[in-house]
């Protein structure tokens, strides 16, 4: 069974309803990361750092999986699917998705500030100063932060080696380490590029580019990917 990587990212989350960063109204246009996204702001202002998250987790409980995060799972009738996402929201999960590697953290999980491998599920959009793990520190949003090592990039890279096919969905490949996870996908991989600002000078080859949505160009190419097994 040939094996399907899919590189997502906030593309993909957008048409669910979910803010993302970089675009015009993006909520970089709202904060600066500095103030709500790095180990600096968290001791500075940690009631601020949680309040910008719990807003994020609020509307992450109120949307829903599209259709590009649900023709992902149709692959897996005939291909080795894994997902490698660059988001934070859990909608591959809810559409059904079997293997998901999350780059930067889990929007719906905290964790110790004293014991990074203290990770707790929430089950709720909440997360208060005060909410503490069980040996007594503050809970902190279960994210990457600007200035944090990425625990899941050598796992991702090992990954992306392994590609029959590679797809890249939803992501402007301009956030490091993660956009130079393309790299270590075999050369003779057919990588696919979906996203409706697709850069058509993309620095890897064997490369066939998709101006089109998430939701729209992955249906579509999953269709004829599925005729061609």
């Amino acid at each position: 069974m040939k094996k399907i990587i899919a590189l997502t990212g906030a593309g993909i989350s957008a048409e669910s309803g979910i803010s993302t960063f970089r675009d015009s109204d993006g909520l970089w246009k709202k904060y600066r990361f500095e103030e709500v996204a790095s180990p600096m702001a968290w001791e500075r202002d940690p009631e601020l750092v949680l309040e910008f998250y719990n807003q994020r987790r609020k509307q992450l409980f109120e949307v829903e999986p599209n259709a590009g995060h649900d023709a992902l799972v149709k692959l897996e009738d005939k291909y080795d699917v894994q997902i490698i996402t660059q988001n934070v929201d859990d909608l591959h999960e809810r559409a059904g998705s079997s293997n998901i590697l999350h780059l930067h953290g889990e929007l719906k999980k905290a964790r110790s500030t004293a014991d990074p491998n203290l990770v707790y599920e929430l089950d709720h959009w909440e997360l208060k100063m005060g909410d503490k793990c069980e040996k007594g520190s503050q809970l902190r949003p279960h994210v990457v932060w600007f200035g944090e090592m990425v625990p899941n990039i050598e796992p991702a890279m090992e990954i992306s080696s392994q590609a029959d096919i590679y797809l890249i969905i939803g992501t402007s490949l301009n956030v490091y380490p993660a956009a130079g996870l393309v790299d270590f996908a075999p050369a003779r991989a057919p990588k696919y590029l979906i996203d409706p600002k697709a850069n058509r000078t993309a620095g890897f080859s064997n490369v066939t580019i998709i101006e089109k949505k998430a939701s729209e160009g992955v249906p579509e190419l999953v269709d004829q990917l599925l005729k061609d097994a």
